[in-house]
This record gives C-alpha cells, structure tokens and sequence, in this order.
C-alpha cells in the first residue's frame, strides 16, 4: 500500500510587479515567475505544463519553461530549466516539468524564460502537486492563462525575475499581451531586441598565439561572469558587509584588478609594485580593514572602468609575447609566466564564488519615509 503523503500547506503567492518598485536591469535574458510555499511530510511529486512557442532572430536563442526548489537555509533543491531541451519550435506546443518536492523545500518557483532576440509566447500554465492519495492534484495558478491584459509591461499576477524579492524589469525586452493564444483569448508576449549573445569558446583569439589566446579566453570568460553579477548591483549591494571580517563586493572587484595589475608587472617586467603603485593598488590587493574603510560610496561603473582598463593592458601586452615566453621561469619566484596567469584566473574564479556567496545574503534595503520638516 502506498505510504500516504501529508501535504500540510500549499499556499499560492503570485503577486503584481510594481513597475515603479522593479529594479531595471541589462541582461540577455528575461523571465517571468509566481511561486509558492510549500511544506511536505515526505518525497512529493509536481509537474508544470505550459505552451509556448518561438520566433527566434538568434541561433542561440531559445524559450523556456523552469521550475526551481528552494530548500531550507537557502539550499537548491530540484531544478530544470530545459537546458537540454530548449524551445525552439514557432507553433503552439505543450512542454512539461516534471521534479519532486523533499521535506526540506520551502519555496516553489515557476515560469517562462526567453533567451536571445526574438518573439516569444507563452499560455495556459498548470501546475499538479501530488496529494495525500498519490494523485497529481491541480493547484490554482493565478491569470495563469494571461487573460488579464498586460499593461506598461506588467502582467497580471506574474513577477519579472525568478523568484521572490528578485523582481527586476530587463530593459532588453518588451512584454504584452497577443491575441494569437494557445488557450483562451489572449497569451503573453515577450519581444527581444537589441542582444548581444556572447561565445562560450576557447582560443582563436585573433593576435595571439595558441595558448597565450586560451588564457586570454579563459580570463575573459571568467571577467565576464564577474560583471554579469554586479552590473546591475546598487550602491547599496556593492557596499553591503556580511559581517565584520566580510569584504565588500566593490572591494573585491577592486581586489581583482589589483592581484591582476600586479601579476603585470611581475611577469611583463620581472618586478613587484614600486612605491607608486603601491599607494594605488596595495589596500585593494590585501583586502582587509583598509579595503573595507577606502572601497565603499561608488557606483558599481566606478570599479569596472578599473577593472577594464586594467584587463585591457593584459591582453594587449600577452599579445606581444608568443608561447615560448608563457613558458619562462620568473626566477624570483621559480613559476612560469603561464602559471602566473593560470593564477589570476583561478583567483577570478575564487572571487567570483566569494561574490555569488555575498550577493545570495543581503538583506533587502530599507526605505526610510522621513515626515516632511514642520515650516514656521
């Protein structure tokens, strides 16, 4: 017989994104959500049925339905995002999500994601939980449908982002209602202009040898990961301390310009940071209490426009040099100059995971509403 499943509460909590609330952002993507809380005795089943369909510009465009569990203290639980089976077909078509909610979940999220430029459609989202019977049981999903008109790139009862507190208007995209509608009358509309979609690739970079072009790949990868997260972060995000032994994220921006600043001057001409240099760059290469007092009250351009420059001059000066050179022993040190620069990239990747760690823990800010001074 089968073990019968408790399911104590599903609870529904889409909401309206408030245009004038919603953070605007620059990404090559978009996505819209609803989500609920959940709680669950043991192992229970969902599935997610959509339609969508694509009229796609790009070659790596594509559409997608997702759904996401968020467990306890903030760990991911189930996840799909159709990575392996994005939408790429321009006709009506239903597509399925199928996971398991465990007894840690907490939060279940859901929606539509588009990538790249194109049109996009989406309609008559279903959602099943599997209930105290073992049966995949039906749950309400508010406007679930898109019968309620988008308005100002609003939609009824469905957020823009991937989950709560996270709602966000993506200013490559624009989104409205269509007549032309899997079920019903109406569906939603999600146009993309304007993207750049960037290579996942290695090497072939043009003026530089073949592995000094790996390198130069790689560390731009990575920097681009880098700016993918705090391109759109506030004042008050880069300037956020987790606690007092924490590093800001504008520091730790900072901290990667200047570990690759002094890795130039190291390998292109055999020394360390002179005096000069050192009032730049020192605080920020050894983080700290310093680091905390100087890096804080900029905008996050302020510290990219370092960060560019500085990568700017590194792939200019490695594509002087040929493969034979990555290759030298710095006797100062007895490491290669490609160990040198294997190293500023895994730092990257190290601050990279630092930053994601920070970013996932600050708290929302709070607006103070001061009363109006009392005039004579």
């Amino acid at each position: 017989m089968k073990n019968k499943i408790l399911l104590f509460s599903v609870l529904l909590l889409s909401f309206l994104s408030n245009a004038q609330n919603s953070k605007e952002v620059s990404q090559e993507w978009i996505s819209i959500s609803q989500f609920l809380d959940v709680t669950v005795a043991q192992d229970t089943k969902f599935k997610l049925i959509g339609y969508a369909k694509a009229n796609l510009v790009d070659d790596k465009a594509m559409a997608a339905l997702w759904a996401r569990v968020d467990n306890e203290g903030d760990e991911l639980g189930f996840f799909d995002n159709m990575g392996d089976r994005p939408i790429h077909l321009n006709e009506w078509k239903s597509y399925t999500i199928e996971g398991v909610l465990t007894k840690d979940a907490e939060t279940l999220n859901f929606g539509a994601l588009c990538y790249g430029n194109g049109t996009y459609l989406f309609d008559n989202f279903q959602l099943f939980i599997e209930n105290a019977e073992g049966v995949l049981a039906p749950v309400t999903i508010d406007n679930s449908s898109f019968e309620s008109e988008v308005s100002k790139g609003v939609v009824p009862k469905w957020s823009q982002g991937i989950g709560r507190e996270k709602a966000v208007k993506v200013k490559e995209f624009e989104i409205s209602s269509s007549s032309d509608a899997a079920a019903g009358k109406k569906s939603v509309k999600l146009v993309g202009t304007g993207i750049e979609l960037s290579s996942a690739t290695i090497g072939n970079v043009e003026g530089a040898s073949p592995q000094i072009g790996a390198m130069i790949s790689m560390l731009e990868d990575l920097k681009s990961r880098v700016e993918s997260r705090v391109k759109n972060m506030s004042q008050y995000e880069l300037d956020h301390l987790h606690d007092e032994k924490a590093n800001r994220i504008g520091a730790l921006i900072m901290h990667l310009a200047a570990a690759e600043k002094y890795y130039q001057v190291f390998t292109f001409e055999g020394r360390g940071f002179n005096e000069e240099e050192n009032k730049i760059w020192l605080d920020a290469l050894d983080l700290g209490a310093a680091a905390r007092d100087k890096y804080k009250g900029h905008e996050v351009q302020y510290y990219l426009d370092i960060y560019n420059e500085v990568r700017a001059e590194t792939i200019a000066e490695l594509k002087k040099r040929d493969d034979k050179w990555f290759e030298k022993i710095q006797p100062s040190a007895d490491i290669s100059n490609h160990y040198c620069w294997f190293h500023v990239m895994e730092h990257q990747s190290s601050h990279l995971g630092q930053i994601l760690f920070l970013a996932k823990r600050i708290p929302p800010e709070v607006e103070l509403h001061l009363p109006d001074l009392i005039k004579d």
